[in-house]
């Protein structure tokens, strides 16, 4: 009876679990094994607790090898975690812009919120990466966009007297005309 315990173990872990797990420990030959099952769709499952993808894990990591084989395998960029963060969102606050041009290639929505309505150029702001603004509004990222509190990108950097690189760089976008409808975010 003893020489079954170990495949009893194994059997009380779903093939996701197996997966993040394999993921977060670099293990290329069980995610592979897990993502070419016939008909496997687990590049896109999520942890049960937090929410979070093997993309994220990825992006996490700063490993912009697993990032693209895991997006060469189908992995959606634009997935969010309980909290509404997306791994261009975890890019931007990680100041891993390499990984954000990635992400952003492979279509990744640039003006998505996370729960609080913040997108990636409202972080991006916040932290003074002029690199990542920069990356941002090459792709498109809507410096007009306003969180929850109504401020957007471009307050958020006019009213920060040490940002003038980060003003001066969303300062040649043209300012869009503000949304009519509430703002972006969860209503309470």
């Amino acid at each position: 009876m003893l020489c079954c315990l170990p495949s009893l173990a194994m059997a009380q872990f779903s093939d996701s679990y197996t997966f993040l797990k394999a993921v977060r420990d670099r293990d290329g030959a069980k995610v592979t094994e897990l993502i070419d099952k016939p008909g496997s769709t687990i590049v896109n499952t999520r942890d049960i607790s937090t929410g979070e993808t093997a993309l994220m894990i990825a992006t996490g990591a700063r490993d912009l090898t697993w990032m693209g084989f895991l997006l060469g395998k189908g992995a959606n960029p634009n997935l969010a975690d309980r909290r509404g963060i997306t791994p261009l969102m975890m890019a931007a606050q990680l100041r891993f812009v390499e990984g954000a041009q990635l992400l952003l290639e492979q279509k990744a929505q640039v003006d998505r919120a996370a729960s609080g309505g913040e997108t990636a150029l409202i972080r991006a702001v916040h932290l003074r990466d002029t690199a990542m603004v920069q990356t941002l509004i090459s792709h498109g990222a809507n410096p007009d966009k306003r969180d929850l509190t109504g401020l957007s990108a471009r307050d958020y950097a006019d009213r920060d007297a040490r940002g003038t690189a980060l003003a001066s760089v969303i300062e040649g976008v043209k300012p869009t005309k503000a949304p009519s409808g509430p703002v972006q975010g969860p209503t309470f």
